[in-house]
């Protein structure tokens, strides 16, 4: 599903690569976390993986596509295939909680009967039903972050990336939006999870990915917390 062969990543001439020979596979139906301290490449990674960024070194496959022969062209048909979901949410705060979902279909020119169909069932598994009409702000920042996961998920992606979701949240709304990945991933998608959350670490116990200065420093299963 996910393979990076040697991957480095230099931002400028000079200076410390983000990545630095950075080699992973992860099995498609995997739930990966990915851990570090901040600016040791974790972000880094997964702009690369939805070519945000270029390698500048290294080979990148995902999903049997091979970035080095990906055309600029092609990008928006491999981010269809990669749902991402940040910190901060990026809701749209004009828009209440079905029109925040329905945008990631309208933009790629889904029925409007097909929208109606498919948003109350994505909206059901993120434990939202019956918020449809609700604006942004009258959310809590769990059920906000959870339109986020639905807007993420409504293209049905292979991969879903949660770059530090529960980083703005008390614990219990943080463990809503955790039980939330662990029941995508059920359904049979890829989640890679960046998170600074030691109890969620320990607690999930799967496949623990320790970044450190742009090298994979600990790559276990079943592993707790632990920055090397």
């Amino acid at each position: 599903m996910i393979l990076l062969d040697r991957v480095t990543k230099q931002y400028g001439r000079v200076g410390t690569p983000a990545l630095d020979r950075v080699s992973l596979h992860i099995e498609p139906k995997e739930f990966v976390i990915i851990i570090g301290a901040s600016g040791a490449g974790k972000s880094t990674l997964l702009k690369l993986l939805t070519r945000e960024e270029k390698p500048t070194g290294g080979k990148i496959i995902v999903g049997g596509i091979d970035y080095e022969q990906l055309k600029d062209r092609d990008i928006p048909l491999l981010r269809r295939k990669i749902g991402v979901v940040f910190q901060d949410f990026k809701l749209l705060p004009n828009k209440n909680v079905f029109e925040n979902v329905s945008f990631a279909l309208e933009i790629v020119g889904t029925s409007k009967s097909e929208i109606e169909h498919t948003i109350p069932k994505v909206l059901d598994i993120v434990g939202l039903k019956g918020k449809e009409k609700s604006m942004p702000s009258e959310l809590s920042g769990g059920e906000r972050q959870r339109v986020a996961i639905a807007r993420a998920v409504v293209r049905q992606p292979k991969i879903l990336m949660a770059d530090e979701p529960t980083g703005n949240l008390d614990p219990k709304n943080a463990w809503d939006v955790i039980r939330v990945l662990e029941k995508i991933n059920r359904y049979g998608t890829t989640v890679m999870l960046t998170t600074h959350n030691q109890e969620i670490v320990n607690k999930l116990k799967r496949r623990v990915i320790t970044i450190k200065d742009g090298k994979v420093v600990s790559d276990r299963a079943n592993a707790e917390y632990k920055v090397a």
